[in-house]
């Protein structure tokens, strides 16, 4: 066989192979055995597809993959009948990575609107706030700063705006604890909770409506931002958990106070003393969250609710969740704030982040 015949061979039977786990991988999320995500992480650590199945047919275009299919189907049989869920990504316009969304999302961000670790993308009204501190997205120093500077621009102006994650493994898996442990407690640590504080607290006074997209790990600091949202609608893949208790410290963006205002006091109570981290079914049940739905279809669900509540009335909208907030969230969070200093710079703090930093089981001394 010449080379050229040979080449010819190996691109069908990579082609061929390709398309076969992409069905496959379709027929396993339809029938609900697995979400997007899982299926994506099974198919790259297990059977060492790089990248998995949708996203790769998310980089090539869900369009493109369907007409491969139907020709597949037609050389090759029905074993390549195009699957249901693709064609309908494909009438919706969601044909992967250049228009923005396929089987997961992609930021497009607005022109002069990619920051170092948050990006911002606008659709009329709305309002998407990418984490884009890829692979853990965790919450820096310079997060907050983005954050905290980004907000000014948007508050008001945008109806509605949704903070999603730009990677399909985390929302946020919490704090930048080795930034965190650079810093003095007294001044830039005081700064710091200061600031962070005072961004939430200003979307939650807004006017403009805030849809936390959850697609995988809140932890931590991520999930006291998700709870700083108006809204909070999770993948089913999703997860939730305060687990600073496991560092000889307490939540320090809100998670004393806000958790128990959405899941009751016990809940809140068990979640903030064990660090164990609840599902998106159980943060449902006991209302963390106020929707969950496939992986795949996140990211639409969050544009759908920011769209429909940017019609409503901004100033009735602000008034509805002013008067709705309960005002002792204040004194909480100065409480809060007081007691996770205090447990910052004590020994027991200390050797709780450095035990974590150095994959360690820490000494607790009660000090």
């Amino acid at each position: 066989m010449s080379t050229a015949a040979e080449s010819k061979a190996t691109d069908t039977l990579v082609e061929r192979f390709s398309l076969k786990a992409l069905v496959e991988s379709c027929l396993v999320l339809e029938e609900g055995a697995a979400s997007a995500k899982d299926i994506e992480m099974g198919m790259m650590m297990g059977a060492g597809i790089l990248p998995g199945p949708f996203a790769r047919a998310d980089e090539q275009g869900l369009d493109n993959r369907l007409e491969a299919l139907e020709r597949a189907e037609s050389e090759w049989g029905e074993n390549f009948t195009p699957p249901g869920i693709l064609r309908r990504l494909v009438r919706q316009g969601r044909l992967g990575k250049k228009t923005g969304q396929g089987f997961f999302p992609y930021a497009q961000p607005d022109e002069g609107q990619s920051r170092e670790a948050i990006a911002l993308e606008t659709r009329g009204d709305v309002g998407i706030i990418w984490l884009n501190r890829p692979p853990t997205n965790a919450i820096s120093p310079q997060v907050i700063e983005e954050l905290g500077e980004l907000w000014e621009e948007v508050d008001g102006k945008l109806r509605a705006v949704v903070i999603a994650s730009s990677n399909i493994f985390t929302f946020s898996a919490g704090a930048d604890l080795k930034e965190f442990s650079k810093m003095s407690p007294d001044k830039e640590g005081r700064e710091l909770l200061e600031s962070t504080h005072k961004f939430m607290r200003a979307m939650e006074e807004s006017s403009t409506v805030t849809i936390a997209a959850v697609n995988s790990l809140a932890f931590g600091g991520g999930c006291e931002l998700a709870m700083a949202c108006d809204f909070r609608i999770a993948a089913e893949s999703a997860s939730f958990g305060q687990p600073e208790i496991n560092l000889g410290i307490i939540p320090g963006f809100g998670g004393t106070q806000r958790l128990p205002r959405l899941v009751g006091p016990a809940k809140a109570l068990e979640m903030n003393t064990t660090g164990e981290a609840i599902s998106a079914e159980e943060a449902y049940e006991y209302g963390l969250v106020n929707r969950v739905v496939a992986d795949h279809e996140l990211f639409d669900t969050a544009l759908a609710w920011a769209r429909k509540l940017a019609e409503q009335a901004p100033l009735a909208v602000e008034q509805v969740k002013k008067v709705s907030a309960n005002g002792d969230i204040d004194t909480g969070i100065e409480a809060e704030k007081a007691g996770f200093g205090t447990l910052f710079q004590s020994e027991d703090g200390k050797e709780g982040i450095s035990a974590f930093l150095g994959k360690r089981k820490p000494a607790w001394k009660g000090q």
